[in-house]
């Protein structure tokens, strides 16, 4: 998520609060619909860990838990630099309202990768019977910013909360991290815990893709940060991930596909069976 081109609109980010993807609604929720540029289906196998079976366990095991999962950025984010470049406060000090984020260099963009495989991630989370909200509708819209993105989460009480995204690092950089909030003082209650769902998520992902720890940031695929809106404002448990880096071609092929995206989602559901099951 390091390109930082851009900033909010005020309409398009009320419109996106106000049409949440919510709860158990069907809209946008098919975990085998693709996103992104075709590419070809590569096989489970052929890309290293193991496949988690998004059926796995009981169907209702994580029954009433609330979960908000945050697709990082949106498709509308580079045509309205204004919007999203408007300075919103973090807690302790400000930041821009969005972001457009990164793409791979064949140009696959990370806020149709962040979308894509949260839709995958809220069908098998609503399946096993989660009550799922995301924070943005569709991939066309305008933000919404960093800090309602976290209030989503506060509002609902939300039993844990993800932000999905895909790094744009230099070249030589491969694998995934998981983003930890660090207390600022108004999220102390909600650091630990989520400390808790950092690790239940990265051991699920490193497992069921195959991708390794991060070779270019934080210790054993964890960093910890008090820079980031989404996890300064949030009152629930809550993490970042950056799945692999855009910029490096082996994390780009597997970011790239379908059906490797299908993994990831599945990976995720597994971490937080484990968190919340």
């Amino acid at each position: 998520m390091r390109i930082h081109r851009g900033g909010p609109a005020v309409a398009g980010i009320a419109l996106c609060l106000g049409a949440l993807v919510a709860c158990n609604g069907s809209s946008g929720t098919s975990g085998g619909e693709a996103a992104g540029p075709p590419t070809a289906a590569a096989s489970p196998g052929a890309e290293g860990g193991k496949s988690p079976a998004s059926a796995k366990g009981d169907a209702e095991s994580l029954d009433g838990k609330v979960i908000v999962i945050d697709p990082g950025h949106n498709g509308g984010n580079a045509d309205h630099p204004s919007e999203i470049n408007r300075q919103v406060k973090i807690g302790n000090g400000s930041k821009a309202c969005d972001t457009t984020g990164t793409e791979t260099r064949a140009g696959y963009a990370e806020h149709a990768f962040t979308w894509d495989v949260s839709k995958r991630l809220a069908g098998i989370l609503r399946s096993r019977g989660a009550k799922v909200s995301l924070t943005r509708e569709d991939d066309k819209g305008v933000g919404p910013c960093v800090t309602e993105r976290a209030a989503l989460g506060n509002r609902l009480k939300a039993d844990a909360a993800l932000s999905v995204h895909a790094d744009g690092a230099a070249a030589s950089g491969h694998g995934f991290h998981i983003i930890e909030p660090l207390s600022i003082g108004r999220n102390a209650e909600m650091v630990s815990g989520s400390a808790e769902l950092g690790e239940a998520l990265r051991n699920a992902y490193h497992e069921g893709t195959g991708i390794p720890y991060s070779n270019y940031l934080g210790k054993k695929a964890i960093d910890r940060r008090d820079d980031l809106g989404g996890l300064n404002m949030s009152t629930v448990p809550k993490v970042f991930i950056e799945c692999g880096n855009m910029q490096n071609k082996g994390d780009a092929d597997k970011l790239s596909s379908a059906s490797f995206r299908q993994r990831i989602a599945e990976s995720l559901a597994e971490g937080f069976q484990t968190y919340l099951g």
